[in-house]
């Protein structure tokens, strides 16, 4: 069961606007690249934001020009990346996306994508081997600034609290539902104030309901306050 009530979505974004504060998304020419983006959201995967930060860092210091990055040695590349764990995966699908980006595009580049209607570009990066919903959602917001709307694990679980998901919604379905149920300027920030808030308050463990300002209106927070 999911909740349908008009406004609620609206509700949430300015609720959680008031607890983490507004985010205004950045202009064209202040966003990362859609191929830095790209290998940033890989090395984002199964770690926290620290250490893929570090990863990202250790990597542009070593291999400055993305060509240096798919000719290196993989051991090389796997070196400068352990920090951000599951290096050998990660070296392996980065090199593998480089080689077809540069088959694609003659290039090392996906500056096209961000050219494309955000349907296309999503349809485009999904024809990468590697690259999921997720991956695909964060080029299109904030690389290309475009409407899109990653879901991932902190999201997903709040959204399942609040009802705005089925408890065992795919992540090709969390990521359509929630696509049409956001509106496209309110993406970027309750995209980033949802995570916050999924760190902060609504954990997988213990979550923190008594001072949650969505409890109001979660489905979760009513059902355990009915059996309290």
């Amino acid at each position: 069961m999911t909740v349908r009530i008009p406004g609620q979505v609206e509700f949430y974004i300015r609720a959680l606007a008031r607890e983490y504060g507004r985010k205004r998304a950045p202009q064209a020419g202040s966003r990362p690249s859609a191929l830095d983006e790209l290998v940033l959201t890989v090395l984002s995967q199964n770690t926290n934001d620290r250490n893929r930060d570090r990863a990202w860092r250790s990597l542009r210091r070593q291999f400055p020009r993305w060509e240096q990055v798919a000719k290196a040695r993989r051991q090389d590349l796997v070196a400068a990346i352990r920090v951000g764990g599951l290096a050998e995966q990660k070296a392996e699908r980065i090199q593998a996306l480089l080689r077809r980006i540069r088959k694609s595009e003659g290039r090392y580049s996906l500056a096209r994508v961000c050219r494309m209607p955000a349907a296309e570009a999503r349809g485009y990066l999904l024809s990468f081997q590697g690259v999921g919903e997720k991956t695909a959602a964060c080029v299109i917001l904030f690389a290309c600034g475009q409407p899109a709307f990653p879901v991932d694990t902190h999201i997903l679980r709040v959204s399942q609290r609040l009802g705005l998901l089925p408890a065992k919604a795919t992540a090709q379905r969390a990521h359509e539902r929630l696509g049409k149920l956001v509106p496209p300027a309110g993406m970027y920030e309750f995209h980033l104030n949802l995570i916050a808030h999924g760190r902060a308050v609504c954990r997988a463990r213990k979550p923190q309901c008594p001072v949650c300002c969505l409890k109001e209106r979660c489905r979760y927070y009513q059902r355990v306050k009915l059996n309290s």
